[in-house]
């Protein structure tokens, strides 16, 4: 029976990942993030009426003050479990201190800097109680209950004190005051006291994913109370739709990529995990604030730039933050190796970042349209790298131990292999499928859009830079994105009509950089072409059913092998086994290859068609078998080789039978017939065709 705790009085229990329960998100701690959401959402707004490097860098140094201050009750959440009267009274009175917060921000930039500095004082004298209530009343823990309840009364203490100075005095006192705090989870004691009370890192993202979910719920109800009060026209809703798209693509990448992730080991990755979200989150809230200001775009006129700067720099700070977080984690059930996550984020990011400094030469809807196309592949991305779900639920397969005493009951759980499509699960990232592979497996189409999206992106990005510097390309038109882009394709594939040339050192050097790209892009995908291509690919067929009959009074084994194609297979090899199901003695299961000798086992010249057969003699892992009834066979394994004469390589076939796939007292019927003239036809329609036994008379 769980013991009853007293509601108005509890010791705070100390929580380790290793403790017997999980530790779950409180309705308190929900409602606390609402507060925080609505004080971002303040900062949003005054960030929308002064967008500007100025502005931003205010919006951005208020967001760290709520950002510590949350941060500081979330660590403490995660580590201590306490719901008593008087912790519901101290985290209600820090929810007063975030709001006054939120309404005496603005004043800072007016010069007036009491009101928040001591709101922000009382904030983070807040955190501290917490943490030496714990320091008081619980014995376990009680050397990190102390750390950190100093780290917070001393950050306190310099905001208190900031009051007694003018600006900019005042303002270096904050910065001594937040680095304080930023600076805490790095040196050795904290590091220490982290080896030994480990964080609960589900806890953590389940409570930074709950965040993220807000705040982007946040972009969609700007979006909605901003076109409340429009004309529903269909620009409108397609600028509307557009930029929803955006907020849903950053939260599949999130929820996908970054909160499906595992931490990986080490002392400082949970570190940099949890500061790599301080930019994201922040990033977040100017992105809903541009998406806001992307409704009143002209989609025929060109970006402003300041507000192109806005949501493409927004953007770029997202990425590379995700980039972050995604060189300390690994994907639970990934094809790729997490190294080209990190690759492909950073490309992302710097992608934004030139798109921001060259959207004013774009109209916004080629502007918006390019933004949502580099999201949007970051989600075809994502599907690739991790096709199959990662699900915490219990796994629906069944092991081959259960399997094998099942089918020796008589109960088939599994009817039929498929070998040819295997889930890896749990696959360590250094054995995972490196790029190459990924597209020499995959289909024509998987490798033409890889490389039309490449060439695309490429382009696009030289493009940008020929724009940053104005007049580096002759007869372009002034300004022009598209000029640019065009000029950028006929550099990288070498055609080079004339019309358009570099006319400026810097035109000549972007020139010669993406000459050499180009080469190198064209020679990799020229080989990745060729390899494969050139692969030599069996035409071989085998028969749907292996037989079981007799043959000159002998129990004989059979089936065939037809080469479709009709080239010439030369020095085929072919082998036959079996795969059985053995129990030792003391219970223990394994699945073993028996050998099935083949009364003839290589071919000189396999150009139509081969009849394979076994004959099961004494000497035979069949005899006195029941060969369909038998539970402990699994299944028959065919394999074959040969040298391809057209392609000049080695070419393989495999085939597997089941025992449902053995028929019993038949024959095959003559496929190869000849023609009056001399020549041999094979009649691949009766390929598979069966007859009874006929004996001669």
């Amino acid at each position: 029976m769980p013991k009853m705790r007293n509601r108005w009085f509890q010791i705070p229990l100390f929580h380790t990942p290793n403790t017997r329960y999980e530790k779950k998100v409180t309705w308190l701690e929900l409602f606390y993030d609402l507060i925080f959401v609505a004080a971002f959402i303040q900062l949003g707004n005054g960030l929308s009426e002064r967008v500007s490097l100025s502005g931003f860098a205010s919006f951005a140094g208020i967001f760290l003050t709520l950002w510590v201050v949350w941060t500081g009750f979330t660590t403490f959440s995660n580590r201590f479990t306490v719901d008593d009267f008087l912790h519901r009274i101290l985290v209600i009175c820090q929810m007063f201190t975030v709001g006054g917060m939120a309404i005496t921000a603005p004043l800072v930039l007016k010069g007036e800097i009491t009101y928040f500095a001591v709101t922000y004082a009382i904030a983070q004298g807040l955190v501290s109680s917490f943490y030496f209530r714990a320091y008081f009343q619980q014995k376990i823990g009680k050397k990190f209950s102390f750390y950190w309840g100093s780290v917070f009364a001393i950050g306190s203490i310099l905001w208190l004190s900031s009051i007694l100075f003018q600006p900019p005095i005042t303002f270096f006192v904050w910065g001594i005051a937040t680095i304080t705090i930023l600076l805490a989870p790095f040196n050795f004691r904290s590091r220490h006291l982290e080896s030994h009370y480990p964080a609960d890192q589900e806890h953590l993202s389940e409570r930074f994913g709950l965040l993220t979910i807000i705040v982007l719920g946040e972009s969609f109800v700007k979006v909605l109370s901003s076109l409340s009060g429009q004309a529903s026209v269909f620009t409108t809703f397609f600028q509307a739709s557009m930029t929803l798209l955006l907020t849903c693509c950053i939260w599949w990448i999130y929820f996908d990529d970054v909160a499906g992730s595992e931490l990986k080991e080490g002392k400082i990755q949970p570190m940099i995990w949890l500061f790599a979200h301080l930019p994201f989150q922040l990033s977040l809230i100017a992105i809903g604030v541009a998406i806001k200001k992307t409704l009143y775009f002209d989609l025929d006129a060109v970006v402003p730039s300041k507000y192109g700067w806005l949501l493409c720099g927004a953007l770029s700070i997202a990425f590379f933050s995700v980039a972050i977080i995604d060189s300390v984690t690994k994907r639970k059930q990934s094809e790729l190796s997490d190294n080209i996550r990190v690759v492909v984020r950073s490309i992302s990011g710097t992608l934004f970042l030139l798109l921001a400094a060259t959207g004013n030469t774009l109209q916004s809807k080629w502007f918006l349209g390019v933004i949502l196309l580099i999201c949007a592949v970051q989600v075809i991305f994502d599907m690739a790298m991790a096709p199959f779900e990662s699900s915490d639920m219990p796994d629906e397969s069944v092991s081959l131990t259960e399997i094998a005493k099942a089918r020796k009951d008589g109960n088939h759980i599994v009817k039929k292999m498929q070998p040819t499509k295997i889930i890896r699960k749990g696959t360590p990232n250094e054995f995972r499928k490196d790029f190459y592979f990924f597209l020499m497996e995959g289909s024509w189409l998987r490798v033409m859009a890889t490389f039309g999206f490449i060439f695309l992106v490429l382009n696009l990005f030289f493009a940008g830079l020929f724009v940053l510097q104005p007049d580096s390309i002759s007869t372009s038109r002034p300004n022009s994105f598209i000029d640019a882009f065009f000029f950028s394709i006929q550099t990288m594939s070498t055609i080079g009509y004339g019309t358009m040339s570099p006319v400026s050192t810097y035109g000549h050097i972007m020139v010669s950089f993406e000459v050499i790209i180009g080469l190198v892009s064209v020679a990799l995908l020229t080989g990745l072409i060729f390899a494969k291509a050139s692969r030599a690919k069996a035409s071989i067929m085998f028969s749907k059913n292996i037989i079981l009959t007799k043959r000159h009074g002998k129990n004989i084994l059979m089936f065939r092998t037809g080469n479709a194609r009709g080239n010439d297979v030369v020095d085929a090899g072919i082998s036959l086994h079996l795969l059985v199901d053995d129990f030792s003695p003391e219970g223990d299961h394994i699945r073993r290859i028996k050998d099935l000798k083949l009364s003839r086992s290589r071919s000189p010249l396999f150009t139509m068609s081969w009849t394979i057969m076994h004959e099961i003699d004494e000497d035979s892992p069949l005899f006195n078998k029941d060969i369909i009834g038998d539970p402990s066979i699994i299944t028959f394994i065919v394999t074959l080789t040969g040298h391809d004469g057209t392609y000049g390589q080695t070419i393989y076939a495999r085939h597997m039978y089941n025992s449902s796939d053995i028929e019993k007292d038949v024959q095959f019927v003559d496929v190869i017939s000849q023609m009056p003239d001399g020549r041999f036809m094979v009649d691949y329609s009766k390929f598979n065709s069966l007859q009874s036994l006929t004996p001669e008379k």
